[in-house]
């Protein structure tokens, strides 16, 4: 089965230098990918000049005069550029030239693209953003919502935690433990919201529809004491940059003098697990087609890991399962046309 991957070339600080070499070193390992490379052909052209690969019979240049910057304004993304790389690989999507859209570029500006290009899920009230990360018990964690809704109400996380349910279980092939990030384990902790939020899911718990561990704290994250943490964006968000921030700094103490240099050596394995880039791709869930999100300053190393995450969503039918489980497990919000979805630009 071949998987058609649209990839916004034009996303992110890097461009072209970072989303060519990713989609070719991508394609020497994955035979059954097909690429559509969205952007200003000339600058993408040139750079599969640079490597050689400018006849590759998997790849295809899609021409996209425009070109999201990670500053942009929301409103001119979505109103101004109308051809921009970033809109025209979602609409690639929404046609059905593509299976999945990879984009480095300002998540904001990607969320309300997709979301007016592709539309929600029926009873979706707002899309989320779900990464991974790794625990000590060598598996993966799924967290959700990680900056698309920055203020929540309980039906939203509610929601979070039925599509990032779905997500784990259809990537994973196994029924997720899902917990509620909170300040701390006792039903009596955290904001009201997150106070509400837990009987919604203790009732899925007790129907027999999630697997409800219950509130879990921060450093449950990375003990895989749960397989799906559930938060608002504004959490979600932090929590994620401060991991990112904090791998960085221990491999940087390691690089401090020739004798860490030399522990680093031996313990390069294990270092591996820090390394923020080989969790890089997220996928927006709730949406009518399969997106996802590139870190910004992704290089292409991490690059190739978001074209790997959204491969294996393609490849293991992920949008057909949200829109069915979803279907049968979400309760229709109660304003669904609610505003106050506030996406975090960057």
């Amino acid at each position: 089965m071949t998987i058609k991957i649209s990839i916004d070339c034009m996303g992110g600080d890097h461009g072209p230098a970072v989303t060519i070499p990713a989609a070719l070193a991508f394609l020497k390992r994955e035979p059954d990918a097909e690429l559509i490379l969205v952007g200003q052909e000339e600058l993408v052209r040139a750079e599969l000049k640079k490597h050689h690969a400018g006849d590759n019979p998997r790849l295809t240049v899609r021409h996209a005069s425009d070109v999201v910057a990670m500053d942009d304004p929301i409103e001119v993304a979505l109103r101004r550029k109308k051809d921009s790389s970033m809109r025209v690989a979602i609409e690639l999507v929404k046609d059905g030239s593509a299976d999945v859209c990879v984009s480095a570029g300002n998540t904001g500006a990607l969320m309300a693209i997709s979301r007016y290009v592709l539309k929600t899920m029926a009873d979706v009230d707002r899309p989320a953003i779900c990464s991974i990360l790794p625990n000590q018990k060598g598996g993966p964690t799924y967290m959700l919502d990680l900056g698309a809704n920055v203020d929540c109400e309980p039906h939203h996380l509610h929601q979070f935690a039925i599509m990032g349910a779905v997500l784990f279980e259809a990537m994973e092939h196994r029924r997720p433990s899902i917990g509620l990030l909170n300040v701390g384990t006792e039903e009596i902790k955290g904001n009201e919201v997150v106070k509400a939020t837990a009987p919604l899911l203790r009732a899925d718990h007790e129907r027999g529809v999630l697997n409800f561990h219950g509130n879990v704290e921060g450093n449950d994250i990375f003990k895989g004491t749960v397989d799906v943490v559930v938060c608002d964006g504004f959490v979600g968000n932090v929590t994620l940059k401060a991991i990112e921030g904090l791998s960085r700094f221990v491999k940087s103490v390691f690089l401090e003098t020739t004798m860490s240099k030399i522990g680093a050596l031996f313990a390069r394995k294990s270092l591996k697990k820090l390394n923020p880039e080989s969790y890089n791709g997220a996928g927006l869930l709730g949406l009518k087609g399969l997106v996802f999100k590139s870190h910004g300053g992704a290089n292409a190393y991490a690059y190739e890991w978001a074209l790997r995450r959204a491969f294996d969503a393609a490849k293991y039918n992920v949008q057909a399962q949200l829109s069915t489980l979803i279907a049968e497990m979400l309760p229709q919000a109660p304003n669904p046309e609610a505003p106050g979805s506030t996406i975090q630009q960057g």
